[in-house]
């Protein structure tokens, strides 16, 4: 295997950048928060959290999200981490095409044969054609081309629209300018959440030969546009057979036993067709090979798999012990993986 071993070089930079805009009272208020979930003096994980930072990659968020004040060192080194995820994303996305994954239109032309789903680009002067696109289908997601976390992404409603004239300029002068057909998703994610089109992340690496899946997290929504955190989204941490691993929960302390909307037990989901999940990410991690290191955002529909994005700065779904009661985290298959 390819000796992929993360650089000192690059790791002191990210260190040095880290310690330069270091919020220690933020850093204080999260010691609180650790302290409050599991009583553990609240100086001591103050001083843990530095010391996890600059000696272990440890986002000080990690330290909170994935419990680390109730791990033993040799489980904490078990869990993949943001800061170690950033240095893989730094090493295996060649800059010249990062672009195909951070523009959305750029995304939607190299990934076509994968969307299964209309689209359109809005152009000036087009507003007959947004008309059409939008009565067509009924509901339309409208999307800003560059945009993180669920953020510039809204749902509109042919019904609600008067004036396709005001509604066109609206859409250009808030660069919402990629519409899409909303996704229908499979029955047994509906019966979770049926307001939201609920993604599953999938990280996985190429390395030239094989695709190795390394992490899969089910995000369900809460009826919003999107099933991100910022829109009330939580997930579950899912095995490879798509089971999930307990109940849900997201970065703001809250666990989900049941969906607070529809009361379904988290812990009894279980993703549908996971073979054709598993041969589909196959396929859309070789279309671009330059970027190797990519979370993959797709969606089961009754007729299979649907991609919605990909994220070369994958980002970390990561298994929270004290709500799983698993101990353990991806870590060590990302280094089989990829070799660090």
């Amino acid at each position: 295997m390819t000796d992929n071993r993360l650089g000192l070089a690059g790791k002191f930079r990210y260190l040095a950048e880290r310690a330069r805009r270091i919020d220690l009272k933020s850093v204080a208020e999260r010691a609180k928060e650790v302290h409050e979930q599991h009583g553990t003096w609240t100086p001591k994980v103050f001083a843990d959290m530095l010391w996890s930072a600059a000696r272990h990659d440890v986002a000080f968020q990690d330290y909170v999200d994935y419990d680390f004040a109730m791990l033993t060192k040799q489980e904490r080194a078990t869990y993949m981490t943001h800061p170690v995820s950033m240095q893989l994303a730094a090493r295996f996305a060649r800059r010249d095409k990062r672009v195909l994954f951070e523009n959305k239109i750029e995304f939607n032309k190299v990934f076509a044969d994968f969307l299964k789903r209309d689209w359109m680009i809005v152009e000036p002067g087009g507003a007959d054609a947004v008309r059409e696109f939008a009565q067509k289908h009924g509901t339309i997601i409208a999307k800003v081309p560059v945009s993180h976390m669920g953020l510039g992404v809204r749902r509109y409603h042919a019904a609600d629209v008067s004036d396709w004239d005001a509604f066109h300029r609206g859409l250009i002068e808030r660069d919402e300018v990629l519409l899409e057909q909303v996704i229908e998703q499979h029955a047994d994610l509906a019966a979770v959440c049926p307001g939201t089109v609920n993604t599953t992340r999938v990280t996985a690496f190429f390395d030239g030969t094989d695709v190795h899946i390394l992490a899969i997290a089910q995000k369900f929504g809460r009826g919003a546009v999107s099933d991100q955190m910022s829109y009330g989204g939580f997930y579950t941490m899912l095995h490879d057979d798509g089971r999930a691993f307990g109940h849900g929960y997201d970065s703001h302390g809250h666990v989900h036993e049941k969906h607070p909307d529809t009361g379904f037990p988290i812990a009894d989901f279980r993703l549908p067709m996971m073979d054709e999940v598993r041969a589909f990410i196959d396929q859309v991690a070789r279309v671009v090979p330059e970027v190797q290191y990519v979370g993959w955002d797709v969606v089961v529909s009754p007729d299979g798999p649907v991609l919605v994005e990909g994220n070369w700065g994958a980002g970390v779904y990561e298994n929270k012990p004290s709500v799983t009661g698993i101990r353990t985290g991806h870590k060590p298959r990302y280094r089989k993986a990829i070799g660090f």
